[in-house]
Order: C-alpha cells, then structure tokens, then sequence
C-alpha cells in the first residue's frame, strides 16, 4: 500500500528549504531522512512530497498563494532594507484593496527629481483585473525614473484618493538627510551590484568625456560645461535650429524689449513667436512655452539673447536638475530586488531549535527537571493558544507594523476570465 501524503513537519521543511539553497537534489535529500530515520517504513512522507513541497512551497508558485506571496515580497524588500516603503488598505474579508511601494532608490531619486511626476494606469494585471499605477519622474538624463508603484481594485474616486493618500504620507514624512546619514552609504552593502552599471557608466562618461559645441556660441559652452550629455544634445538641437530664425525688434523701453521671431518650417512657411527680454532683470520668455515645459532654452529665446550680445544666461536658465556636477546620492543605493531571503517564521523557528536544544541537554539528566519542562511546556502552549485566537485582522497595514502573521491572512481577488489572448503588462 502506498502511503498516505501528510503534512511535512516544520523541522523537515527547513531541511528541505537549507539543501535546495545548498544545491542538494531532492533525491539526495530525502534519503538523508531514511538514513535518519533508519529506513523507509520509518517516514510518513515519501520522496514526491519533497518534490511537491519545493515546488508548492519553496518556488512560491501557488497561485491561491498570490496575495500572501505578495505581501511575503513586501516584507522580505522591507527586511533587506528598512527604507523600502509600503502602504497596504484590506477589506473586511482580508482582500487587498490596494497597495503602494517604493523602494530606497525610489524614495531617494525623489529628492532630485519629484519636481514633475506623472502617474499612469495604463495596465491592468491580467488576472485579478486589479489596476497597476506607476509614479514616473524624470532623471538629469532625460530618462524616466521609477518613483512608486501602486495596485488598486478599480479607478473610482476613492482608490484615488486612498493611492494619494499614501504617496503624500511617503513623500511628506521623508528626511533625506537624516536618511542619507543613518543609510551609511559609504560602506553599505548597497553600493554593490550590476543593475545600476550602465547609468553609473553613463555618468562616467560626462565627466571624461566631452560632446563638441555645434556653435561658436559662448551661451552653447557655458551649457556642454553643465549639462549631462543627454541633455546637452537636446540643448544642441536649438542651437542648430536657431539657423532658421529670424529676429525682428518690435518694442524696446526702459531695458525691456518685444521681439517677433520667425522660423522657417519650410520653403514656404514661417511661424512666429513672440519672445520678450528683460535686459535689467536678465530674463528671457518665449511664447513657446518650451523652458517652462521642458526646462530647455528655446531656439527662439537664443536667437534673442545673440540678437541682444548677450555671452551668459542667468543660472536660473542652467537646471541643477539636468547637471552632472551634482552628486546624487539615489545612484549608490542599490534597487531592492526579491533574491531569496529566510522568511521571519522560518528565521524564528531556526533561533528556536538552537536554543531548545541547550534546554533538552539541561533537562533530560535528570527526570525531575524534565518534568518541570513538560509543566511549564503545557502552560506555555495554553497561553499563546488564547493569544493567536483573540488576534483580529486590520483594515491597513504600513511597512512598519506588517508581519509574517498578518500577511498570511491576505486573501487573493476573484480571477477573472478573459477573452482571447491575455493583455500584456
């Protein structure tokens, strides 16, 4: 008769867990517990339960597990670094109503670069139908950047308002100098690792390198002395499309003068714009809008400032935000990434098995002492037996009192059935 599949113990499951992190084929694990255990007839398990148990448990791929696994994720992030962010609202039934996160690189590139943010729920998940947000702002590289995450059961007004809720409570109760202090970055672990190579390689290359200027323009220069080189590039453009304006004078008193630019679109075609110089003041404004929008000197004002000799923009117009002189302290932290880490249970029960293991040494030499164990063992079970049953589920949870326990109360949305091929995202 085969036997019958029970539920490996906690102990067996560690072994199980610490060998496959080691390497060890299930095969080869499962016979160190015959030999331990003296033989075949002497377990109530057999090698497919180690199989299934990596499997089910070990991979993580359970899908009635999805949202404890989830809420798993966010706890390791938060064991690894304990300046990654998370913000969780529950129903009643302990279905996640929604969830925000952000990492300590996020959180820090938020300094720099949370001056213009875009949030965008384009994608759904294609299981759960739940609805994925992302804060993306935007780096001195022109490159988006990736300042949180979000799920939301649906776009009504109020996961709105429950999703900003959460951001300002994020953005608002940040110092990053005490943070920057307390991380240590100078000798942290974080300052490790290959996913940030090509930015820091990209940053190399402005300070060692340089683009050349497409002008004698001294205004060009004072930018390429600035300027990253993505946006240096993008500085250059107007530079070179200033060869196809046309500069008319149309007003001037007291230092401060309109002008009428026109560029030639075409053979055909010129648009005009209307640029106004303040001469005292040093001030230059298009009605493009394009410094305003884009924080880049327009094509327009640049033919003014030459028109009016002018060899030096204010620094008003050089944006800190786009220069590479400026350390950015975001670029050593290391992105939090979801490498295998002991889960607190696990970790708890490890601590515990050491320090048994003294006490049944102790105990076991004298009958007396082992009595007094079993006492104390029988009262202790009663006691926390009466604590987790009058433990109640909460309606939030936040990065700073979520745990294991209350995780695994986390409950998966209904899937949904989809026609046709499911969405991408």
């Amino acid at each position: 008769m085969l036997k019958q599949h029970s539920e490996l113990s906690m102990s067996i499951r560690r072994t199980i867990e610490n060998n496959k992190e080691a390497g060890i084929r299930p095969s080869k694990t499962y016979q160190s517990f015959v030999a331990a255990a003296g033989g075949h007839r002497e377990l109530n398990f057999i090698e497919k339960d180690v199989r299934n148990y990596i499997t089910r448990e070990v991979r993580n791929v359970s899908e009635q597990e999805d949202a404890k696994e989830f809420g798993k994720y966010l706890l390791r992030m938060k064991e690894k670094n304990q300046n990654f962010f998370f913000e969780l609202e529950l129903e009643e039934d302990q279905l996640i109503k929604l969830a925000f996160w952000a990492d300590a690189r996020s959180r820090a590139a938020f300094e720099y670069f949370g001056d213009v943010i875009s949030f965008d729920t384009t994608y759904n998940t294609n299981r759960y139908n739940l609805v994925c947000g992302s804060f993306v702002g935007v780096n001195h590289h022109g490159q988006s950047t990736l300042l949180g995450c979000s799920l939301m059961k649906n776009e009504e007004i109020e996961s709105f308002k429950l999703l900003f809720q959460c951001w300002s409570k994020d953005s608002f109760d940040r110092n990053w100098n005490d943070f920057l202090l307390n991380f240590g970055l100078v000798d942290n672990k974080w300052l490790s690792g290959s996913r940030e190579q090509a930015k820091r390689e990209s940053d190399a290359a402005d300070f060692h390198t340089v683009i050349p200027c497409a002008t004698k323009s001294s205004i060009e220069a004072q930018f390429q002395d600035v300027y990253t080189h993505q946006k240096f590039r993008v500085v250059q453009a107007q530079f070179r499309r200033k060869a196809n304006c046309i500069t008319r004078l149309t007003n001037s008193a007291l230092g401060y003068s309109v002008y009428e630019v026109g560029e030639q679109v075409s053979s055909l075609i010129f648009n005009k714009f209307v640029v106004t110089y303040d001469s005292v003041a040093t001030e230059v404004k298009c009605q493009c809008l394009l410094f305003e929008s884009r924080g880049i000197l327009c094509r327009h004002a640049l033919s003014v400032l030459s028109f009016e000799q002018v060899t030096q923009v204010s620094p008003r117009y050089i944006l800190e935000r786009w220069s590479k002189k400026v350390k950015r302290q975001h670029t050593h932290i290391k992105s939090s990434h979801n490498e295998p880490l002991l889960e607190p249970r696990s970790k708890r029960f490890d601590e515990l098995v050491f320090c048994s293991q003294n006490i049944c040494k102790f105990t076991s030499e004298l009958e007396e002492l082992t009595a007094i164990l079993h006492c104390a063992y029988d009262t202790i079970m009663v006691e926390m037996e009466e604590l987790k049953a009058k433990r109640k589920g909460t309606s939030s949870l936040s990065h700073k009192d979520a745990n294991l326990e209350s995780v695994n109360e986390f409950q998966s949305p209904p899937r949904i059935r989809t026609r046709g091929r499911p969405k991408i995202g």
